[in-house]
C-alpha cells in the first residue's frame, strides 16, 4: 500500500509563517534596542517612585533626596547600580562626619567655616581625579554632602545633627530601592557584559595581529589601535569591578580577569617593538634579514586566522621553531652580513618567540573565560589608573575655589537662594573634574536644567497641584522624570537626562507639608541654573589646559614613567609601569575623541615608544640582578647608568653618550657568549634583544622624531 503523500502547505500558511517570522525578527531587534531603553526607563521609575512612596510614609523631611538618589543611581546593569550605591553610602557617610567635625569645630565661625570646607573639598576633588573610577564618586560624595550638610547650618549649628542623619537616612532609602528593583526585576548582569568585552578584545587582538603580520595596516593605523586597545583595557578593569559587586561573581573569576587584562598588555607591547622592527628593516630595505623573517610573519599570520586552540598554538610553536633553525642555517651558509643585520635578525628571532609564548599564554587564559573554567592564576594585581600630578592639584583647586567664590556671592547677594547655586557649582566642579571634557559634560547638564525650567514649572503648578494622593502625583510627574531617564539611557544626550532629572527631582516633588509658591519656584529654578554655569565658567576660565586627558600633561607623565622604569623598585615594577603607561594612552583616546589631531598622534609614539624602551630597561635591571659580577655586567649597569641620566635631563649629548654606551655593552655581552653556559647564553641574547630596542627607541629620539616632554 503507498503512503499517502503529504499535503503541501497552502500559499496562505506560507505568507502568514513569512509575516510571523518577519515580525519575531522585527520585535527581536527591537527588544535588543529600543527595548532595553524602554525597560531601564521602568526600572527606573519604579525604583524612584518606591523610594518616595516609602519616604512619604516614613516622614522623612525631604522626601525629593530619596527619589533624586535612585534617578543619580539609575545604571544600565545591577552589578553598576550595586557598585555605584556602595560607592555612594559609604561617601554620604565620610561627609556627614566631615560635616558634623567642621561644624563642631568652627561652629560661631562663617569664614573659617568656609575655609575648611573649600580645603575639605579640594582633597576630595583631588582623590576623585586620581582614582578615576566608582570609587572617585565617593571622594565626590564625600565633598559636596559635607556642604549640603554644613552650609545649611551655618546659621543654625545645633541643626547640623539632625542635618546629617536626614541625609543619610533618606540617601540609604534610595540605595535600597535602586538596589532591590535593578537587580530583582528584569535584571542586567554586568558580568555577562564584562564577557563580551572579553570575547571583542581577544578577536579584536587576533584580527589587528594578523592585519600587520600580512601588512594591511600602516604603522599610523597601528598606532590609533594601540590607543584604543588603552581604552578597552580600563574599560575592562572598570567593567570586572562593577561585575564584583553581583552574587554569581567569584574572587578566583577576579584574578582570572587580572590575569587576563595583564597577558594582554605583554602581549600588546611584545607586538608592538616586533612592528616597529618590522617597520624599519621594511623602510631600511634591509632585503636579506627581511627575505629571512617574512616568511614567519607569514606562516604566524596564517596560524592567527584558524581558532587558536592549545593544539594549534604548540603546532606554530613547532613551526616557528622549524622556521628560525632553517633561517638561521640559511645566514650561516650565505655571504656574510653586517653586524647590524645579524643583530636585527636575532632581535626579531627573539621578538617572534617571545610574541609566541605570550600569546599562547594570552590565549589559555580567554579560553579558560569563555568556558567560565576556574583557573589557578596568580593574582598579577589590578590595573590601577595614575592621574598627573598637575590634574589633581589643578582639580582641587578648582573646586575650592568655587565653592569660595559662590560662598562670596551668597554673602553679597543677601539672596537665600544662592545656596542652590553653592551646592550645584561644588557639585559638577567636582564631578566633572574626572571627566576628559569637563566643559561639555556641565554644558549637556545645564541644557538638561534650561529645557526642565519650563516643563518643571508646568508639571508642578498645572498637573502636580492637582493631585489628591499619591497615585495621581505619580501620574502627574511620571512623564517629565520618564523623559530624562530615557535621555540618560543614551551616550549621546546622557548629560540633557541627567540634568533633567536632577533639576526635576529637585523642585516638583511634593514634601509632607506642601507649598506652592511661585516666587519660590523661580528662585530656585534661576539659583540651580546659576550654580552649573559657574561650574561651567571656572572650567573654562581657571587652568582650562589642566584637565584629564591633556596632551602636554601627558607626554610629561610619559617621561616621568620612563624615569622611574631605571630607578625604581623592581618587584611587579614592569605590570606597574605598563599599567600606568596604558592608563595615561587611554585617558588620552578619551580626550582626543573619534580623530586624534596630529599633536595628539605625536603623543601617541612617544608613548609607545617609551613603553618599549620602559620595558627593555626592566628586562635588563632583571638581568644585571640574576647575573654574576663581569665586564657585561658592568657595561650593562653603564648602560643604565647613563640612559637614567639622559632622561632626567635629556640632551643631544647625553643621548649621544647613552648609544655610545649602548654599543659598548653589546660588545662586551656578545664577547661573553662563546664561554656561557646554556642558561646565560638564553639571559645574555635576551639583553642584546633589549639593547637593540633601547637603542633604536634613543635614536627616534634624537631624531626628534616624538613629541618633546
Amino acid at each position: 500500500m503507498n503512503a499517502t503523500p503529504a499535503a503541501s502547505p497552502s500559499p496562505d500558511h506560507s505568507a502568514a509563517r513569512r509575516e510571523f517570522s518577519w515580525i519575531k525578527a522585527q520585535s527581536a531587534d527591537w527588544l535588543h534596542t529600543e527595548g532595553e531603553r524602554w525597560i531601564f526607563v521602568a526600572k527606573a521609575m519604579l525604583a524612584s517612585f518606591s523610594a518616595l512612596w516609602l519616604a512619604f510614609r516614613l516622614g522623612l523631611d525631604a522626601p525629593y533626596t530619596a527619589l533624586a538618589t535612585t534617578i543619580i543611581l539609575a545604571m544600565p546593569s545591577s552589578g553598576m547600580v550595586l557598585e555605584k550605591a556602595f560607592y555612594r553610602f559609604l561617601g554620604t557617610l565620610v561627609g556627614c562626619s566631615a560635616a558634623l567635625a567642621l561644624v563642631g569645630l568652627f561652629p560661631q565661625t562663617p569664614t573659617v567655616l568656609f575655609l575648611g570646607l573649600a580645603l575639605w573639598v579640594a582633597l576630595c576633588t583631588g582623590g576623585a581625579a586620581m582614582h578615576r573610577n566608582q570609587q572617585s564618586y565617593s571622594f565626590v560624595l564625600a565633598g559636596y554632602t559635607a556642604v549640603m550638610i554644613a552650609v545649611p547650618a551655618v546659621d543654625a549649628p545645633s541643626s547640623v545633627f539632625t542635618l546629617a542623619v536626614t541625609r543619610v537616612t533618606e540617601v540609604g532609602l534610595g540605595i535600597i530601592c535602586s538596589a532591590v528593583v535593578h537587580d530583582v526585576f528584569f535584571p542586567r548582569r554586568h558580568s555577562r557584559a564584562v564577557m563580551r568585552t572579553v570575547q571583542a578584545r581577544y578577536a579584536g587582538f587576533i584580527g589587528f595581529c594578523r592585519g600587520v603580520l600580512e601588512h594591511r595596516i600602516t604603522p599610523a593605523e597601528a598606532e590609533l589601535n594601540h590607543l584604543k586597545f588603552a581604552a578597552d583595557i580600563a574599560a575592562l578593569e572598570s567593567g570586572r569591578a562593577a561585575a564584583f559587586f553581583e552574587a554569581g561573581h567569584s574572587r578566583s573569576h577576579t584574578r582570572q580577569l587580572h590575569a587576563f587584562n595583564a597577558a594582554f598588555m605583554t602581549a600588546l607591547t611584545t607586538f608592538y617593538t616586533l612592528h616597529r622592527l618590522s617597520h624599519r628593516l621594511r623602510s631600511a630595505g634591509e632585503g636579506p634579514v627581511l627575505a629571512l623573517v617574512e616568511p614567519m610573519y607569514a606562516h604566524m599570520a596564517q596560524a592567527l586566522g584558524e581558532e587558536l586552540t592549545a593544539a594549534r598554538l604548540a603546532q606554530m610553536r613547532n613551526a616557528l621553531a622549524d622556521d628560525i633553525a632553517a633561517a638561521r642555517t640559511q645566514l650561516a651558509q650565505g655571504p656574510a652580513v653586517e653586524r647590524a643585520q645579524q643583530i636585527d635578525f636575532d632581535t626579531a628571532v627573539e621578538l617572534l618567540e617571545r610574541f609566541a609564548g605570550n600569546l599562547a599564554d594570552f590565549a589559555a587564559l580567554y579560553h579558560g573565560l569563555a568556558q567560565q573554567k576556574r583557573q589557578q592564576v596568580s593574582d598579577p594585581g589590578a590595573y590601577s589608573p595614575k592621574t598627573p600630578p598637575a590634574i589633581i592639584f589643578a582639580s582641587g583647586f578648582r573646586a575650592a575655589l568655587t565653592l569660595l567664590l559662590t560662598a562670596g556671592m551668597w554673602y553679597w547677594l543677601a539672596w537665600p537662594a544662592t545656596i542652590n547655586a553653592i551646592l550645584m557649582a561644588t557639585i559638577f566642579c567636582a564631578l566633572a573634574s574626572s571627566s576628559p571634557r569637563p566643559t561639555a559634560l556641565v554644558q549637556q547638564v545645564l541644557q538638561g536644567f534650561l529645557l526642565a525650567m519650563p516643563l518643571a514649572f508646568i508639571t508642578e503648578f498645572f498637573m502636580v497641584a492637582k493631585a489628591d494622593n499619591f497615585y495621581p502625583l505619580v501620574l502627574a510627574a511620571l512623564p517629565l522624570f520618564a523623559f530624562g531617564a530615557y535621555l540618560s539611557s543614551g551616550p549621546r544626550w546622557g548629560g540633557v537626562g541627567i540634568g533633567i532629572g536632577m533639576f526635576s527631582a529637585t523642585l516638583v516633588v511634593p514634601t509632607n507639608l506642601m507649598r506652592y509658591d511661585v516666587e519660590a519656584f523661580i528662585s530656585s529654578e534661576l539659583s540651580l541654573s546659576m550654580g552649573v554655569v559657574v561650574a561651567y565658567l571656572m572650567f573654562k576660565v581657571v587652568l582650562p589646559e589642566h584637565t584629564m586627558g591633556h596632551r602636554g600633561h601627558v607626554a610629561a607623565a610619559l617621561w616621568r614613567e620612563a624615569q622611574q622604569a631605571c630607578s625604581a623598585r623592581l618587584h611587579r615594577l614592569k605590570r606597574r609601569f605598563d599599567n600606568r603607561v596604558r592608563d595615561l594612552l587611554s585617558q588620552l583616546n578619551a580626550a582626543a575623541g573619534p580623530a586624534p589631531s596630529a599633536e595628539t598622534r605625536a603623543v601617541v609614539r612617544q608613548g609607545l615608544t617609551l613603553l618599549e624602551l620602559g620595558h627593555a630597561v626592566i628586562e635588563l635591571r632583571q638581568l644585571i640582578a640574576a647575573s654574576h659580577a663581569g665586564a657585561a655586567r658592568d657595561s650593562l649597569q653603564a648602560v643604565l647608568r647613563e640612559l637614567s641620566a639622559y632622561l632626567h635631563a635629556p640632551s643631544r649629548t647625553g643621548g649621544e653618550t647613552a648609544l655610545q654606551a649602548i654599543l659598548d655593552a653589546g660588545t662586551a655581552v656578545r664577547a661573553a657568549l662563546p664561554d656561557a653556559q646554556p642558561e646565560r647564553r638564553a639571559r645574555l641574547h635576551t639583553a642584546l634583544t633589549d639593547l637593540h630596542s633601547i637603542y633604536t627607541s634613543l635614536l627616534d629620539q634624537q631624531s626628534g622624531e616624538l613629541y618633546a616632554a
